[in-house]
């Protein structure tokens, strides 16, 4: 019984999640200099996903929305949705969304409990803004004909805005893990006989 409790509350903290991304969407996509890539509000979802539920739970989270896209729905930014998103020029985004949320989850889970906001900024930073930029950049270079310079060049407008997606994320992430402790596990006591 307390399996299927537990599988239960997982599955509708992934459907919570999907939907929060989905919402994010919501807001509307900016394309500075005509950029083929829009910078949307989704990737503080993608970061929150695996801060919040760890690795396997944040990517889930993800993938569930992505199948949803695949099927049709317009969840992205902008109302997109449909197999033609994985084609385009964001495809390497869309990748790296739910890639993203695992390594946020794992580091954040190494990490332990209680939850901390200046390591976690950090592991939101490597995750949610290089981590996630590199697959992106591939992306452009792969389906946009760009050279690996000017997809760097086209990927720089995200960085500002990600970097602050990163504080954010860890703010409300210390407020849930606060609200709701066991989300990640807890960190080792000291033993008591190791060396001062």
């Amino acid at each position: 019984m307390s399996t299927q409790r537990s599988t239960g509350r997982e599955l509708a903290q992934i459907a919570t999640f999907a939907g929060i991304i989905a919402v994010l969407g919501l807001i509307p996509a900016v394309a500075p200099f005509g950029n083929a890539v829009p910078i949307t509000a989704q990737s503080l979802g993608i970061m929150l996903a695996g801060a919040v539920l760890g690795a396997r739970r944040g990517a889930l989270a993800v993938l569930v929305l992505l199948a949803l896209v695949a099927l049709g729905l317009p969840l992205l930014a902008g109302g997109r949705g449909g197999l033609g998103v994985f084609a385009g020029p964001s495809v390497g985004y869309l990748i790296g969304w739910p890639i993203a949320a695992w390594a946020i989850g794992a580091m954040t889970n190494a990490m332990g409990a209680p939850y901390r906001v200046a390591p976690a900024i950090g592991i939101n930073v490597l995750g949610g803004v290089l981590l996630l930029n590199l697959l992106g950049v591939i992306g452009m270079v792969l389906r946009a004909d760009l050279t690996t310079g000017a997809a760097l060049v086209a990927a720089a407008p995200f960085v500002p805005g990600d970097l602050a997606k990163a504080v954010i994320c860890a703010f409300v992430a210390k407020g849930v893990h606060a609200a709701y402790p066991g989300l990640i596990r807890t960190r080792r006591a000291e033993r008591a006989d190791a060396p001062v």
